[in-house]
């Protein structure tokens, strides 16, 4: 069973990856074509805003955008909505296979109050939920003054990833604000993009009048889904990075990145546009950067403060009891080789997570580093901590390790 659930998570996460890059490619294109239209051409036909002559392949490639609709409708007319679908369907089952199946380790923190299907009922609500907040502040007069929308809804995601983040364990509640402005994305052209351009067509087959309401609004909602790609790809692998979720500014740390992808988005916007904003990379760069300078842990001391702890250091060995691999080992085994096995035991496991085994000395001192870094500096392993490491044993595993002898050249 194991097994199967591991290729389960390797297959769901392919295929998401997969689509999610033709949903997004296509948003890229479509942006770079309507941003290169040659619009002021003598030999542009009647109804055409602008057409692109493009080589690839080896073949030539002519397109024309028309301002409102051809003359005569065009058979096959192809849509672009089955890249989104498939990526929210593909989306929405590696949530469960990774996060609700196992929801007493991926999803809520250790000791929550809460039991796994609470967690599991309200990651669902948040996920729903948050589409109908966003539709109604969509069709509201807010919807009218995008400027003020953006800066609501990106507050109401920051206050959102804080709430998560008080209920859920770090990484989960990263995923799932994810999920909620992928939820939303999809939606948009779900219920509002799609039906929009049916609208268009069935004018165009009929005669009917167009209604200008479904331009407007689709062209809102597919200005939010451009503008929110880069933060959804981070947050996609989020799960990659503690130092991110893993503290209880995690929050702003996610405000952070998300104001940095929007600027390099932004750029990707404008950069071919006349009278383009040049400050925009550089912004977006400065951002990224007081960020990371921002969550960067404390500088190294220097060679007479390093001189003076290691003296301080070796005083206190020696007056304390002199802590043995022994005991750094035994608690490893008890607490992180369930997983981290040749063949795990624990449940929900077929191989060791990232490769990383830890059954014998010599991967353990080999990995002395990492355990550190996710055991005792970050705290996020073991899982939701469903092994039960105590704060003695972090202390322990962390006073073996700050007792070490530098590796030659550090």
């Amino acid at each position: 069973m194991d097994y199967l659930h591991d290729w389960a998570n390797l297959l769901l996460r392919w295929g998401h990856l997969i689509v999610g890059v033709a949903w997004i490619g296509a948003s890229f294109y479509f942006n770079w074509l309507e941003n290169h239209l040659e619009r002021q051409k003598a030999s542009l036909g009647d109804g055409v805003a602008g057409e692109l002559w493009a080589i690839h392949g080896g073949g030539f490639y002519h397109l024309q955008k028309y301002e409102l609709a051809p003359p005569r409708l065009p058979e096959p007319l192809h849509w672009f909505k089955w890249e989104a679908y498939t990526t929210f369907l593909t989306g929405f089952a590696l949530l469960w296979v990774v996060y609700y199946l196992n929801a007493g380790t991926m999803l809520l923190p250790p000791g929550s109050a809460l039991a796994p299907w609470q967690g599991v009922v309200l990651g669902l609500g948040v996920v729903v939920g948050t589409w109908f907040v966003y539709d109604a502040l969509c069709r509201s007069p807010l919807g009218r003054r995008p400027a003020w929308l953006a800066l609501i809804g990106f507050a109401l995601l920051i206050a959102l990833t804080w709430a998560l983040m008080q209920v859920f364990s770090g990484r989960a509640a990263y995923i799932h604000v994810g999920a909620a402005i992928g939820t939303c994305m999809v939606a948009n052209v779900f219920r509002v993009i799609i039906p929009g351009q049916k609208a268009l067509v069935s004018a165009m087959q009929t005669g009917a009048e167009r209604d200008p309401a479904h331009g407007r609004h689709a062209l809102l909602r597919s200005r939010h889904n451009n503008y929110l790609t880069l933060p959804v790809l981070f947050l996609m692998i989020s799960s990659h990075y503690p130092m991110t979720y893993a503290s209880e500014w995690g929050w702003l740390v996610l405000a952070g990145l998300m104001v940095f992808s929007v600027l390099v988005r932004h750029y990707f916007n404008i950069r071919h546009l006349a009278g383009r904003k040049v400050w925009v990379l550089p912004a977006a760069g400065l951002a990224l950067v007081t960020l990371m300078a921002t969550m960067a842990p404390e500088s190294p001391p220097s060679r007479e403060a390093a001189a003076r702890e290691a003296a301080a250091r070796e005083a206190a060995a020696r007056e304390a009891p002199e802590i043995a691999f022994g005991e750094v080992s035994a608690i490893v085994e008890e607490r992180c080789a369930g997983c981290h096995a040749a063949v795990p035991s624990f449940g929900g496991f077929a191989a060791a997570p990232a490769g990383v085994a830890l059954d014998t000395g010599e991967q353990i001192r080999r990995h002395l580093k990492d355990i550190q870094r996710v055991a005792v500096t970050t705290r996020y392993m073991p899982l939701g901590n469903v092994t039960g490491m105590t704060d003695a044993e972090r202390a322990t595993i962390g006073a073996y390790i700050a007792n070490q002898p530098p590796a030659p050249g550090s």
